[in-house]
């Protein structure tokens, strides 16, 4: 038995990789133009080197001590992928957006201490005490 289950594990191992190959194949070419904007630089460096054209940006660098020459060097060292990393970095980080987050948490927690009786902020609750 422990034979047939062999033969029967190692058959169908087998024929679920061979299965997969076939699927595999490209279904069509690539075109130029695909080849042409996987060839092309991306905007990424450049859009990281426009931002250090802000003032405000150079300002904050100065005062941390980094001159925006060493900056504009690096960007310049960056592959392309790790700019574009970057970049998604910077675009998906959030600028000030969680301010409402933080003011709600704080109303429902004073709102809560003052149910409970433990402070006396807002005129509209009764304590529980």
């Amino acid at each position: 038995m422990s034979l047939f289950r062999r033969i029967t594990a190692i058959l169908l191992g087998t024929s679920i990789v061979f299965s997969g190959l076939v699927h595999a194949a490209p279904s069509s070419l690539i075109g130029t133009e695909q080849v042409a904007e996987a060839m092309a630089p991306s905007d990424s460096r450049t859009r990281l080197l426009g931002a250090l054209d802000r003032a405000d940006l150079v300002a904050a660098l100065q005062a941390r001590g980094v001159s925006a020459d060493d900056v504009r060097s690096r960007v310049n060292a960056l592959t392309d992928a790790e700019a574009t990393q970057l970049m998604a970095q910077i675009d998906q980080a959030p600028a000030g957006a969680d301010i409402v987050g933080v003011l709600f948490t704080v109303f429902v927690i004073l709102l809560v201490t003052d149910i409970l009786g433990l402070t006396k902020v807002f005129p509209f609750t009764r304590a529980v005490r």
